[in-house]
């Protein structure tokens, strides 16, 4: 164990921990030459188009008489629940930071996730070759954050490999080897998982005491179930069989285990007859924030179900259940980490699985307290209950830190203040940067706040956020009926001084897409039975007299009166047919 190295690397979104994870295998020697392309570990599609990690990665680099086991990470804020996991099973990380943006958000958040694991932090300044770069400036101000001297942070550039050499002498110098006894009872942490059509589930775990080895048994302690240890494995970067596990060792193994539900992350794998306690210490991942799911074109809802339990094992992040609506028929409630997080498994499951999906706008979750009863959470508009019968309704609530240049420190401040934030400090980081620390609403920042922080400051705003919690609020239920029937797929739950103007562009959106009739169509917004905004969809007029020549103009007169008594007959009794395109126009933003 004395020989083995577990570490991570974690650094706010674009700061190079994939590029860093490169060069390291380069000089290892499991990558054969840098490509100074896209990182080799960011394999799924929609990593190589966004240029983001969404999946943690561990590779397990024979380097002299040494296993490093290294994980790279995601850095986006809603991806913070990857890197949570992934903390559980090293020693130390290297916490990586931009010589060009310095000190970032993400930079904080992570930084006081690894405290909290009690893992060495080694601070990496990346990019110094850039021409922007403040090296000595950011390697202060990294000092300044750990409380170390400036002399200590680590100077690289990934890009070019310029001091990566160095960087892995002190991984490998300040890493301390894990502790554990391989022959004592097996305790191994569940750390992430995915899927194989022909070996089934395949569970990726670092393990603390004990040995897996092929044909074993082993039992998961959340389930009891008890399973037969079939092929095991380190990824390098693709999977390679190994004899076995031992205590300390980061790897993947299978059993045959085909139910999707029976795997769950940050469980712990034991010895069925003589089980041992828990690995302590992993947080389970709530959702907050939530939307339906329905197939769309020839998706059916079998198709949609395979695939979410599929990727469920992969992301086990996001929640779901069935339900059903009146107008899109059966489907499925989602629950996710933010409004990027719902955007990646929506198109997850498009792309790998090949499916049609209509998405229903996000929303997040109120507890409500209704007169009578114990208060419980509410995400879904058709629950809502009427207002008689409401005591209180508390809304979530984040603790917002954003992190800016000063000069564009009052355009965030504007942007926080109509998104109705509450102001609770401010700090500077150095003289031209500083932390604004908000109560925002939950609501607020899944409608676009992300991308209206990254437009107000150019792209130098960074933003991160914690502590969820729940207080009272104004909310109303918005419904939008067409033609005197409410459309439920469109109804929403808003913040009532953000009600009227909600309604009045969903209604204005609907006219524009719902195709003209032979009868005119009312389009209406109605709060708690009261009309609060309403458009009109005129009808098509057909030319019923196109046909007459001259002649008696009572003839002409008398189809027009015809042609009017048909027309109030429609609007009576005819039903509007709502086109998929129509829900998918207006949801999709």
């Amino acid at each position: 164990m004395k020989n083995i190295r577990n570490f991570s690397l974690i650094a706010h979104i674009d700061h190079g921990k994939s590029t860093l994870a490169d060069r390291i295998l380069e000089i290892t020697g499991l990558l054969k030459k840098y490509s100074g392309s896209t990182p080799s570990l960011d394999s799924m599609s929609l990593e190589k188009e966004r240029g983001i990690t969404i999946k943690a990665k561990a590779v397990s680099i024979p380097y002299r008489d040494l296993e490093l086991n290294l994980i790279d990470t995601p850095g986006h804020v809603d991806f913070s629940y990857e890197v949570s996991r992934s903390l559980k099973a090293c020693e130390s990380t290297v916490l990586i930071v931009s010589a060009t943006d310095g000190i970032e958000a993400q930079t904080i958040a992570n930084h006081n996730l690894a405290k909290e694991n009690n893992l060495k932090i080694i601070p990496v300044v990346n990019k110094i070759d850039m021409a922007g770069a403040r090296t000595d400036e950011v390697s202060e101000n990294v000092a300044s954050l750990l409380g170390i001297s400036p002399d200590e942070v680590i100077r690289v550039s990934a890009k070019t490999g310029e001091g990566v050499d160095f960087l892995l002498e002190k991984i490998i110098e300040l890493t301390p080897p894990p502790r554990g006894n391989s022959r004592s009872t097996l305790r191994a942490l569940i750390f992430d998982s995915s899927f194989d059509t022909y070996k089934g589930v395949i569970v990726y775990v670092r393990v603390f005491d004990g040995e897996i080895k092929p044909l074993t048994k082993i039992t998961t302690l959340a389930t009891g179930k008890v399973y037969e240890v079939q092929e095991i494995g380190v990824f390098r970067p693709h999977p390679q069989k190994v004899e076995k596990l031992s205590a300390g060792e980061v790897g993947y193994f299978t059993a045959s285990i085909k139910n999707l539900g029976e795997i769950k992350i940050g469980d712990t794998i034991t010895d069925p007859k003589n089980s041992a306690q828990p690995i302590p210490g992993f947080k389970e991942i709530k959702p907050f924030v939530f939307s339906s799911f329905y197939p769309i074109g020839n998706t059916t809802e079998k198709m949609l179900r395979e695939a979410i339990m599929k990727l469920n094992l992969n992301d086990a992040s996001f929640t779901w259940q069935p339900e059903q609506s009146k107008t899109l028929g059966l489907g499925f409630r989602l629950g996710f980490m933010g409004s990027l997080h719902m955007e990646i498994i929506q198109e997850r499951l498009e792309r790998e699985e090949g499916i049609e999906i209509l998405a229903t706008a996000p929303q997040v979750e109120y507890l409500v307290k209704e007169k009578g009863k114990e208060p419980h959470l509410i995400s879904r508009p058709d629950e809502w209950p009427q207002k008689s019968k409401i005591e209180k309704v508390y809304e979530p609530q984040v603790t917002a830190i954003i992190i800016t240049p000063q000069e564009y420190l009052g355009s965030c401040m504007k942007l926080l203040e109509e998104r109705d934030a509450k102001y609770l400090e401010m700090n500077y980081i150095n003289p031209k940067k500083v932390i604004l620390k908000y109560k925002l609403p939950l609501s607020e920042m899944i409608a676009g706040f992300y991308s209206d922080l990254k437009s107000v400051s150019k792209g130098y705003a960074s933003f991160d956020y914690k502590n969820i919690e729940y207080v009272e609020a104004d909310v109303e239920k918005v419904e939008i009926l067409v033609n005197g029937i409410s459309v439920e797929a469109l109804a929403s739950i808003q913040r009532k001084e953000k009600a009227y103007y909600f309604a009045r562009e969903i209604l204005s959106r609907l006219k524009k897409l719902i195709p003209r009739q032979l009868f005119e169509v009312a389009l209406q917004a109605k709060i708690q039975g009261r009309v609060i905004a309403r458009e009109t969809i005129p009808a098509i007029r057909k030319d019923v007299i196109a046909k007459c020549y001259g002649g008696d103009v009572t003839r002409k007169r008398k189809l027009l009166e015809k042609q009017k008594e048909g027309k109030k007959r429609m609007k009576r009794i005819g039903r509007v047919d709502l086109p998929q395109e129509v829900f998918f126009e207006i949801l999709k933003k």
